[in-house]
């Protein structure tokens, strides 16, 4: 486990690229036969990944959370970005093609990782929050997520929101996540940029080329920054900051909330004139 503590965003002005790097950028993930995570002081979200080969990966409980299984007091999301994969919960076992979801409430005690096919393996990535009460353990396939179509060709972000762990699809405590795919010719995301001071946020893109890049923004809209942020790395973005990103081409982005509320559309917009 690797731990990332919070930033303030008078500091985080202060910082050079690498020290912005080191700080909010997630790199070395699905690495195979391999578990890795991130815990962020940040709400306490945790972001990891699992790349199971010819063995199951079993999730761990850890010293960072000071209890007797990992969701003792936490819940989960899982989507699959890899080849098709199966999540052992309690015994139950959940099949996850790719872009299929899996949400694990709290109390789930033994959780496993597999992939069908070492040669194909599935790459899991996960988002994980403190909860106060268990929801209902469920998969949602790329299907039955729901499909929210935003933006244009004229504006260059043509995209399509799949929110799986959602009100509007299931019950969870605090966590809300899913995925943004793009048309061909749209590279912008979330611009108009925002803020939402009562959720921190987790990007991870991917479906990049290997020459590909994502130039991720960053930062109080009065002091941008920015990331290059490669294929399945993530970004870390506090409750004061933007998350805003443009690509060298098409991609794909996983996005995970915790915070104060899970309503989607509670953010505060910032005019364009405002961003400097």
């Amino acid at each position: 486990m690797h731990t990332r503590e919070a930033v303030n965003s008078e500091f985080a002005k202060h910082l050079d690229t690498q020290g912005l790097r080191d700080s909010f950028l997630i790199t070395d993930l699905f690495q195979p036969g391999k578990l890795s995570m991130t815990y962020c002081h940040t709400d306490r979200m945790i972001a990891g990944s699992v790349c199971p080969l010819d063995t199951p990966i079993q999730l761990p409980a850890t010293k960072e959370l000071g209890t007797d299984f990992f969701l003792a007091r936490r819940e989960m999301g899982i989507i699959n970005i890899g080849g098709a994969g199966i999540v052992s919960a309690d015994a139950q076992e959940f099949e996850l093609d790719n872009q299929d979801a899996l949400y694990l409430g709290m109390g789930t005690r033994d959780i496993n990782f597999m992939s069908k096919s070492p040669d194909a393996p599935a790459k899991f990535y996960f988002n994980s929050c403190p909860a106060h009460r268990a929801c209902k353990t469920r998969c949602v396939t790329r299907a039955e997520a729901k499909h929210v179509e935003m933006g244009s060709p004229a504006e260059c972000n043509k995209r399509v929101i799949h929110q799986y762990i959602h009100p509007a699809v299931l019950e969870s405590c605090q966590l809300v996540m899913g995925l943004t795919s793009f048309y061909e010719g749209s590279v912008w995301n979330t611009m108009p940029v925002h803020t939402h001071e009562r959720r921190m946020e987790v990007y991870l893109y991917f479906d990049l080329p290997k020459d590909g890049i994502v130039i991720h923004l960053m930062g109080k809209p009065e002091e941008t920054r920015h990331l290059i942020v490669r294929n399945e790395e993530a970004v870390i973005s506090p409750s004061w900051s933007i998350h805003s990103g443009v690509g060298t081409g098409k991609y794909t982005f996983i996005w995970g909330m915790a915070g104060e509320n899970q309503t989607f559309t509670d953010m505060d917009t910032v005019p364009m004139a405002a961003l400097k």
